[in-house]
């Protein structure tokens, strides 16, 4: 039978595991909050990512050093409060969530970590940097990947 219901198909009842990116800008926390929405609607998972990224290494060899374990320290603690928030959330909405903390670039991260969990879809907030509107923000740059339904919250 060609359609047949027990057969599986990915992403054919809305999405079962949704990828959002928060980083703690007021567009990643209004993305976290979408997503949050969604996922209790549709009964599906969340994975939130806080990519760090990495700092050019653009000084000396002491001040890189001290820069980046500043930056470590910073990303440690940025992602432990992104992390506290996720769970916060999840338990106030009843879903589920899962915190990934990685270090480097957005877009390859972002789009590494949606292939490993099978996401139906991926929610970002809108970039804030004026430059992107030239170079292309990370939400353009995962739309034109073409794999993933792409939701931008501004």
């Amino acid at each position: 039978m060609p359609g047949d219901a027990r057969a599986f198909e990915l992403g054919t009842d809305g999405p079962s595991t949704i990828v959002v990116g928060v980083d703690g800008s007021t567009t990643s926390l209004r993305a976290g909050w979408y997503a949050a929405g969604l996922a209790r609607r549709q009964g599906a998972r969340i994975v939130a990512v806080y990519v760090g990224t990495l700092a050019p290494a653009a000084m000396s060899a002491t001040g890189a050093a001290e820069l980046a374990t500043a930056r470590l320290d910073d990303f440690h603690t940025l992602a432990e409060e992104l992390r506290q928030r996720a769970q916060l959330a999840a338990r106030e909405l009843g879903i589920s969530v899962s915190f990934i903390a990685t270090r480097g670039d957005p877009f390859s991260e972002l789009r590494r970590i949606a292939d490993e969990v099978r996401a139906d879809a991926i929610v970002v907030g809108a970039s804030s940097k004026a430059g992107h509107r030239f170079v292309g923000s990370l939400a353009v740059r995962l739309v034109r990947a073409s794999k993933w339904p792409v939701t931008v919250v501004p």
